[in-house]
């Protein structure tokens, strides 16, 4: 533990269960010194372990439907209460697909699932930050992050409308990105994580299949929702005070190949 997050307070999005990528950083951020809030929608919350987290890291939990202004409203002004302050972070690991919950394929969406699924996944970041924005409620020097995927770059076809969503996403992080590093002097970036086995992402078709091609793809192999953590702790500390507007890969190299000795060998045979 190096104290990277001494004295710092944030607000932690869409922590569910031990296996979510909010839960390990919401358990970094405390090991780093970090106080913060915990919030999910009030369904979610009623289907994870939110309350055993909030024990282990001395945090209070507000629930709030974060594609609801007023939602987001209250729980800004109650956190900046409650941890005595201005936010120093804040994490929005959030993500819902409708149509892929009920196996609705790309070219034959339900539209009105497909608008929920990009409030949630993608919107909600935006209203995150407009009230963040609007209440003046970040230090200078802040950081805000949100989770993406690889799908927002390029095709996989099981991924569905998420891949919009996500895309949507980082748009919404360079755009206001721009006026919240001119306005207020807080950096906003995303990571596209390698797929990981949480909650959310193993609801999409054929998932094991997108982990273990990436597996055999990523020269350092996939990162864990623990590498996640610790790189999202990473840019909340002062460490990385001028790093924004960046969608940043924690993918064990995914990212840059093009294919690897053990995928070709998985199709062709080692000819050796």
């Amino acid at each position: 533990m190096y104290n990277l997050l001494k004295g710092k307070r944030g607000i932690i999005f869409g922590a569910l269960d031990s296996n979510s990528i909010a839960w390990k950083t919401a358990e970094r951020v405390h090991e780093e010194g970090g106080q913060f809030v915990l919030t999910n929608a009030p369904v979610a919350m009623r289907m994870g372990q939110i309350n055993e987290l909030a024990e282990k890291t001395g945090s209070q939990i507000i629930p709030a439907d974060a594609t609801s202004l007023e939602d987001l409203q209250n729980l800004v002004e109650k956190s900046v209460e409650i941890l005595g302050g201005k936010i120093d972070f804040v994490l929005h690991s959030i993500g819902m697909s409708i149509n892929v919950r009920k196996g609705r394929h790309y070219t034959d969406q339900n539209y009105d699932w497909t608008q929920k699924g990009t409030d949630v996944s993608a919107m909600s970041f935006h209203k995150v930050m407009q009230v963040l924005y609007k209440q003046d409620a970040m230090n200078e020097w802040g950081s805000i992050v949100a989770l993406s995927y690889m799908a927002a770059q390029r095709v996989f076809p099981d991924y569905n409308d998420m891949a919009d969503n996500k895309a949507y996403l980082e748009s919404i992080a360079r755009s206001f990105g721009y006026f919240f590093g001119r306005d207020k002097k807080v950096r906003v970036n995303t990571i596209s994580q390698s797929p990981t086995p949480t909650t959310a992402g193993s609801g999409v078709k054929g998932f094991d299949g997108f982990i273990s091609y990436a597996e055999k793809m990523s020269p350092l192999g996939n990162a864990t929702a623990l590498d996640c953590a610790n790189y999202t702790v990473t840019l909340f500390s002062d460490l990385t005070k001028r790093v924004t507007l960046q969608n940043l890969y924690n993918d064990g190299g995914f990212s840059n190949m093009g294919v690897s000795d053990a995928v070709m060998s998985a199709f062709v045979g080692d000819e050796e």
